[in-house]
């Protein structure tokens, strides 16, 4: 069965770590794939910088936000968005197609860790290659990103990586079903964006929507545990 035979000296934290390290070697190899996120992300921060200066020339509050923390929360919501980022709803499904899948049951670890763990080496070189520069470009811009309460931020972190992966992971386990779940993804998607406030902060939206939005992230929560 997969997962049950391990080899001596081939422990499963070895094993983890071994495939953080060869993720992290693999694509900083392509890395310039990833630096472009360098260029686009303060672009789109700028675009966001002149939307929010024009609005609140007219006005010094919008929903309780000054034009500081306004800033604020678009920049750590990108920097979040680096963190989360998650490929495996779209690799799984290209093992499923092409056949690759059945070699992890040969395997002696479950696919869902090794993907994981592709995860972790993945967005450790992200921090490095994406998010250090575009910190560096935030705090030149006089932006605030030290969090009130460092602890309980570092865990929400945490618990919102974990949860990434197991929403996309699900939803590339539909490619056994579907094949192509392309549609579902960028549907699900859209749909967890716009409930995350990552679009916008849902203090924006009418009360009604703000209850809407909070109660689909919470049924989220409770069914991705």
């Amino acid at each position: 069965m997969q997962g049950t035979a391990v080899k001596k000296g081939n422990s499963p934290p070895r094993v983890f770590k071994s495939v953080i390290t060869a993720t992290f070697k693999e694509h900083m190899a392509y890395r310039s794939r990833m630096a472009v996120s360098v260029f686009a992300q303060p672009v789109y921060f700028l675009v966001n910088y002149f939307i929010w200066q024009a609005i609140f020339q007219i006005r010094d509050t919008v929903s309780g936000f000054t034009f500081g923390q306004m800033l604020s929360y678009f920049a750590v919501s990108s920097l979040v968005g680096f963190l989360n980022w998650d490929d495996s709803g779209n690799v799984l499904p290209m093992l499923v197609q092409t056949g690759g899948f059945i070699t992890f049951q040969l395997r002696p670890v479950s696919h869902i860790y090794y993907s994981f763990f592709q995860k972790v080496g993945h967005r450790i070189m992200a921090f490095l290659i994406e998010m250090l520069p575009v910190v560096c470009f935030y705090i030149m811009l006089g932006i605030n990103l030290v969090p009130a309460e460092p602890f309980w931020v570092l865990i929400s972190l945490f618990l919102s990586f974990v949860l990434s992966f197991l929403i996309n992971y699900t939803i590339g386990t539909f490619a056994f079903w579907f094949v192509r779940t392309d549609g579902v993804r960028r549907a699900v998607y859209l749909f967890t964006s716009i409930c995350s406030g990552a679009f916008l902060p849902l203090n924006l939206f009418p009360y009604s929507f703000q209850k809407l939005f909070f109660t689909c992230r919470f049924s989220l929560l409770h069914m991705y545990p």
